[in-house]
């Protein structure tokens, strides 16, 4: 039976390497049925609204979606289309896997991180003012129900893909009650996990510690705000956010999606590096319970980028969006 996925191509280059990905998935093996909706600039010009009902609707009715970067106009009402689409499906974990793979430049070797951010509070709730004419305030939610359930779905993760340790990232050392909740949150989940080593790090050692050491962490779990500058920095040790695939989870939806921008400057140019949203695709497979179609995609772009002939121009290669997805098919065939 097919999996009805809902495919939102997105703004810039997004529709470029949405297909890219989605042509890899339909080679996979794995059988698929799109529903293809559209959500950003496009949207507003039909809609009037970055993020059409009938957007999180199609979501709600095929519980997963595979989506290309958004441009959020100034001026829209959304703070971000991205932030909104989260909190309105309750996607409360951001996954940021960080892999290292050979014929992509970086300063590091064999990185293997997992980054498991929560995604719907914090200071991203958007609880914020003016305090007269010259002060801002913001503020900062943490609710113990929201921190033991991204700490949950960590060592739920840790368990299943059998990795070795979770680490808190925290600031409760000055945030005593924001931080202090969500470290007491996670501490009291790590109690029900002995076969998982726990432990917990101040969010600007972590940082630290990634860059001098990364060997010594595994899978990491924060709040929303240290989870989107961690994830960045752990992308950064594998190459950048052209190779760093992301997904958002609840307990009923998921959405998959590329974590860099939509470089409107390139678009409908067939020069985008495609590899984040066909991982994020990998993702998707391997959530839709088809691990073996998401081995054989991860498989053959780690052997398309490490060859190093047809891949983008960012990767060292002249190879455009679309030749490059064709690359990594032509692989998948070759290892069957």
């Amino acid at each position: 039976m097919a999996h009805r996925v809902t495919l939102i191509p997105g703004d810039g280059i997004g529709p470029e390497i949405v297909d890219a990905a989605r042509r890899v998935v339909d080679a996979s093996g794995a059988e698929m049925e799109w529903v293809t909706v559209n959500a950003g600039e496009n949207a507003i010009k039909e809609h009037g609204t970055p993020l059409p009902d009938h957007v999180l609707e199609s979501i709600k009715e095929t519980g997963t979606a595979l989506k290309g970067p958004v441009t959020t106009p100034v001026g829209s009402g959304f703070r971000s289309v991205n932030v909104a689409l989260r909190q309105a499906l309750d996607l409360y974990v951001n996954l940021r896997p960080a892999l290292s793979m050979p014929g992509v430049k970086s300063r590091y070797e064999d990185i293997d991180l997992v980054v498991v951010r929560e995604n719907t509070e914090d200071l991203y709730a958007g609880v914020e003012h003016m305090v007269g004419e010259d002060a801002a305030e913001s503020i900062k939610i943490i609710t113990r129900r929201a921190s033991e359930r991204v700490a949950r779905y960590a060592f739920e993760y840790a368990r299943r893909e059998r990795r070795r340790k979770v680490t808190a990232v925290h600031k409760a050392n000055i945030l005593k009650c924001s931080d202090g909740l969500f470290l007491e949150s996670v501490r009291h989940i790590a109690g029900g996990y002995s076969d998982i080593e726990f432990e917990d790090r101040i969010v600007d050692n972590m940082c630290m510690q990634l860059v001098q050491k990364p060997e010594l962490y595994d899978v990491m779990v924060m709040p929303n705000l240290y989870g989107d500058i961690l994830s960045d920095l752990c992308a950064g040790l594998v190459g950048g956010l052209g190779v760093a695939p992301g997904a958002n989870i609840g307990d009923e939806m998921a959405v998959f999606e590329p974590v860099h921008g939509s470089a409107p400057k390139y678009a409908g140019k067939d020069k985008s590096n495609p590899t984040a949203t066909i991982l994020s695709a990998a993702l998707m497979l391997s959530h839709l319970g088809e691990s073996g179609a998401a081995a054989r995609v991860t498989a053959a772009v780690r052997a398309v980028i490490g060859e190093g002939k047809n891949v983008t121009y960012d990767l060292g290669g002249e190879a455009g969006t679309s030749g490059y997805a064709n690359a990594v098919i032509e692989a998948m065939a070759d290892g069957d």
